[in-house]
């Protein structure tokens, strides 16, 4: 398969340009809802995404009360977002007086009373259902008469979060990304009882702090985190098949994303993924569903359980982090994952990150959780970097051949499972003569 030629990247770049414009034009906002302004958010939380959230939103002219269990604990936040627009200054990228103005438009406080009249209210604490349920809807009361309330939540359904709630139409998932202060997507999840005005706030909302919309619904880890975790799965299965950490690495730099897998797991934080996936295992027990396991399981509980290296914030995961130095695979690694003698050429390994997402892309939408094409591929390109060459999850597919791809789905999952099992909707679309 050849992607890309000079004349393919111009043409790919004006569709990337143009499904972006309708985007931000308002391709999922509901058209009848009138433009309203917010002018005061609240922010539960100020540890790795609260502050992020506060710091955009200040940014943008509005003025933020960012809220934690003590005032310490909402000071750390405060001075990370001291430490962003430093940055950013010694840069040359804002004034003195633009730092000021940001600072002075956030009240960074312990004391819930002060989120009295906010338009917006954001929970940003931690990926837990009972936790982020209390706060959600002990904030509610704050809220003004057409206020709305939103979860920050990368994976817990938003309906089930809502609950408790008064008003559950006034409540949204909008999901950003971290870092927050650099990374452009943000991924609005309507909640089954969600209403059109709360929507469209909350689309008026991410446009303001100028970031990329896109709106999906409802489901367990909706359309970004489920997809994403692809990448990350499909690296660590083949660490436990032998395959070497830094061929694994290599090939997924070598496809087109930004870093590898194992060290994209290490950010994130091995024992977060742990936890989000043992919060969605808990669920589904409590729905008698089945759960799904792969070999990545294994991995993760090896790392979380047995050695306890869960990441770059715990002082290592995959890699070593010495002070000062660059980062390096953890030399024990072989040790515990033994090599293969017969290890899978780089190629294999490329296809595998990129049908394992593409895939779960097209169940995504096969489901109705995406609802627009240019959302699936503006969404895999700005939300965690799916090679930008491809044009999109979608659009891969497109590129590739339809019926390519289905025959080459087919030959991964003789080999590697079900979850490379191509989805009936490709059948559908072969015999319709249709593409994304």
């Amino acid at each position: 398969m050849v992607f890309i030629n000079n004349k393919d990247d111009v043409n790919r770049k004006k569709t990337i340009q143009l499904q972006l414009e309708k985007i931000k034009d308002g391709l999922s906002r509901p058209p009848e809802i009138k433009s309203m302004k917010i002018l005061k958010v609240g922010v539960l939380g100020s540890g790795l995404m609260g502050h992020g959230i506060a710091y955009v939103t200040a940014l943008a002219g509005i003025k933020v009360v960012m809220i934690d269990t003590s005032q310490k604990n909402v000071n750390k936040g405060l001075s990370r977002i001291k430490t962003i627009l430093n940055d950013s200054y010694n840069k040359g990228f804002i004034s003195k007086e633009m730092i000021e103005d940001v600072i002075s438009r956030i009240n960074a406080t312990h004391d819930s009373s002060k989120l009295a009249g906010c338009d917006l209210i954001i929970e940003a604490v931690f990926e837990n259902r009972e936790l982020k349920s209390k706060v959600i809807s002990d904030s509610e009361k704050f809220l003004k008469s057409n206020g709305i309330l939103a979860s920050n939540t990368s994976s817990i359904p938003i309906t089930s979060l809502s609950e408790n709630l008064i008003n559950p139409e006034k409540f949204i998932g909008i999901h950003f990304f971290s870092p927050v202060h650099k990374m452009k997507l943000v991924e609005i999840i309507k909640g089954e009882k969600t209403d059109s005005e709360t929507l469209a706030k909350a689309f008026d909302f991410v446009i303001k702090i100028k970031k990329v919309p896109i709106v999906v619904n409802d489901s367990r880890g909706f359309y970004t985190s489920r997809v994403f975790e692809r990448y990350t799965g499909e690296g660590m299965a083949l660490l436990a098949e032998g395959n070497s950490a830094q061929a694994i690495e290599t090939a997924g730099k070598n496809a087109g994303y930004p870093v590898g897998p194992l060290a994209v797991i290490d950010e994130i934080n091995i024992g977060l993924a742990a936890d989000i996936r043992d919060q969605g295992w808990h669920d589904l027990e409590v729905e008698g569903k089945d759960l799904p396991r792969g070999p990545w399981d294994d991995v993760i509980d090896f790392m979380t359980k047995e050695v306890k290296r869960t990441g770059r914030a715990s002082g290592g995961g995959f890699y070593e982090y010495p002070k000062g130095e660059e980062k390096y695979l953890w030399p024990e690694l072989n040790n515990y994952f033994p090599l293969t003698d017969k290890p899978l050429d780089e190629k294999e390994m490329i296809d595998r990150f990129y049908f394992s997402q593409v895939i779960e892309t097209i169940r995504c939408y096969e489901e109705g959780v995406l609802t627009k094409v240019a959302e699936a591929n503006i969404g895999s390109l700005f939300g965690w970097g799916f090679p930008a060459f491809t044009g999109g999850t979608l659009q891969f597919v497109n590129t590739y051949g339809i019926k390519e791809f289905k025959k080459r789905s087919q030959e991964l999952s003789e080999n590697y499972g079900d979850r490379f099992s191509c989805p009936q909707l490709i059948d559908e679309m072969i015999n319709d003569g249709k593409t994304f």
